[in-house]
């Protein structure tokens, strides 16, 4: 294995049902296995199309499952992704986009007004614009065939304690090997479901994002609301059915003070 890609497009060999929903968000969003792979090639080939190749792209997006098909879209047209979210303060994403400088920056209907109100000279396209661009299988593929496993997958930057925000970039080997061992840890298998707490525009969520795919299991992405009131993370957690949670510490002795996790 050389690509992270892989992962879904093994686990759409095996699973049972491709239209079984990998992430589920807020607002009953919801991206199924099958959806993912549509929305990462439409994606990619957009970006093929703009003759963005090897270059950082930018996500700006609310946390939701189209930020992590936006992610996989930038990854198949052979790109690596920079995750940004809409909870980051102005400032932060402005130091982030002068150090990137990306081609391109994938937004959502509230991060492209964020973007506008800003005026930040930077191209943009709606993720809603592009999620169903005609699929060019023969690019694609071409872009596959000249990918190495030291290919950047993302970049994600420091809190900037210094005053300028660094970037690590993080390659395919890398989260593979990652993921690779990860699972074993935590013995996933297509019966996990993750309950994942991470902001996206952080590596924690490696996690649960790269797992699922893996092993086609299931993720909720929760609201960062619910941790203010923890009987009602607790009682979403029961509803869901969640029965693998990988938090900051933080988050985990806010439901563990409640006695939760006996």
């Amino acid at each position: 294995m050389i690509n992270v890609s892989e992962y879904l497009e093994k686990t759409m060999e095996t699973i049972a049902d491709p239209g079984k929903t990998a992430f589920f968000g807020s607002n009953d969003e919801t991206l199924s296995f099958k959806e993912l792979q549509d929305i990462s090639r439409s994606c990619g080939s957009y970006l093929i199309n703009k003759n963005i190749k090897k270059q950082p792209v930018a996500v700006f997006m609310q946390k939701s499952p189209a930020m992590i098909a936006a992610f996989f879209g930038v990854v198949s047209g052979g790109n690596y992704y920079i995750p940004l979210d809409s909870e980051m303060p102005a400032f932060r994403i402005r130091l982030i986009l002068e150090v990137v400088n990306p081609p391109l920056i994938i937004c959502d209907d509230i991060t492209s007004a964020l973007i506008s109100d800003w005026d930040l000279n930077y191209p943009i396209v709606k993720y809603n614009d592009i999620y169903d661009y005609p699929a060019d299988e023969k690019a694609l593929i071409e872009i596959r065939k000249t990918a190495i496993d030291t290919d950047p997958v993302y970049v994600v930057f420091t809190s900037g304690s210094t005053g300028i925000p660094k970037g690590v970039v993080a390659t395919h080997r890398s989260v593979i090997d990652y993921i690779e061992n990860l699972s074993e840890v935590l013995q996933v298998n297509e019966n996990t479901i993750f309950g994942n707490q991470s902001p996206l525009y952080l590596d924690a969520c490696l996690k649960e994002v790269y797992t699922t795919l893996k092993f086609g299991s299931s993720a909720y992405l929760i609201p960062q609301s619910l941790f203010m009131f923890p009987v009602k993370l607790i009682e979403y957690i029961n509803e869901k059915k969640i029965n693998t949670i990988c938090w900051v510490a933080s988050a985990l002795s806010l439901v563990a003070g409640l006695g939760a996790l006996k």
